[in-house]
């Protein structure tokens, strides 16, 4: 099954998530109350020149640009746009990286300067449903593992779940098989495999999980207009769980 990656082709991706993570990294640091999300897009795409990778969201389905950039209630998929990142913002850079033909994709959430005690909170919880799910993307466990893991640790602090946005595979295209969804049962769902290359991307709403598509055609939000968050890790299913490659 094409989504059952070779160690040599996981050794790639490897490579290709180090250079994703320290992108954005670097973007991290560079963001600065003030700076426009065309500017944050224009560095992404001179770091990955620079380290002879390519952003695989450029042009997929006609997306407009290197990287997603997500403010405050965005759920994903924020263009840049005219959108001046301001201090207290929570930031969400999305990045796929292509290297040496294969495909990784993370996503980092952070604090523009000081930011509220409901968003440092929702970070906080976010992270460790994707820690949650990482640790059950194990071989031999289904993917509803995942599911549970995310939702119930979201729930348990008082968040919904995204239902119509999921992870997904990832290697040979930037979305493969299988969907790994934020919510679900344990012991339901597709068999995780050993060397199956997953990303894991929970989306956490503050209120209530449905979403609206704005008339950019790609920014997904809560419908009732409040905040989200959302992390992503690219990772192999191992047989003790998820070895997170970017």
């Amino acid at each position: 099954m094409s989504f059952i990656k070779t160690e040599a082709e996981i050794s790639k991706m490897r490579e290709g998530g180090k250079i994703l993570r320290e992108t954005l990294k670097e973007l991290a640091e560079r963001i600065k109350p003030g700076i426009s999300c065309i500017k944050v897009n224009e560095m992404a795409g001179e770091i990955l020149k620079r380290k002879n990778a390519e952003p695989s969201f450029l042009n997929y389905e006609g997306f407009p640009a290197n990287l997603c950039i997500s403010l405050n209630e965005e759920v994903v998929h924020g263009t840049p746009g005219k959108k001046i990142i301001q201090e207290g913002d929570m930031v969400s850079l999305d990045l796929g990286v292509k290297y040496k033909g294969l495909y990784t994709d993370s996503t980092l959430t952070f604090g523009c300067g000081k930011v509220s005690e409901l968003k440092e909170n929702m970070m906080k919880v976010c992270r460790k449903c994707l820690n949650l799910g990482i640790k059950q993307a194990k071989a031999g466990n289904r993917v509803g593992d995942i599911g549970a893991a995310v939702q119930g640790w979201a729930e348990k602090n008082g968040y919904s779940v995204v239902r119509v946005l999921v992870g997904h595979g990832v290697g040979h295209e930037v979305h493969e098989d299988p969907q790994i969804p934020n919510y679900g049962e344990k012991g339901k769902g597709e068999i995780l495999r050993e060397n199956m290359c997953i990303a894991i991307e929970p989306m956490i709403c503050e209120g209530a999980p449905e979403v609206v598509l704005a008339d950019d055609g790609w920014t997904f939000s809560p419908k009732d207009g409040k905040m989200s968050c959302h992390y992503e890790h690219t990772l192999v299913v191992r047989k003790n769980g998820g070895e997170i490659l970017t």
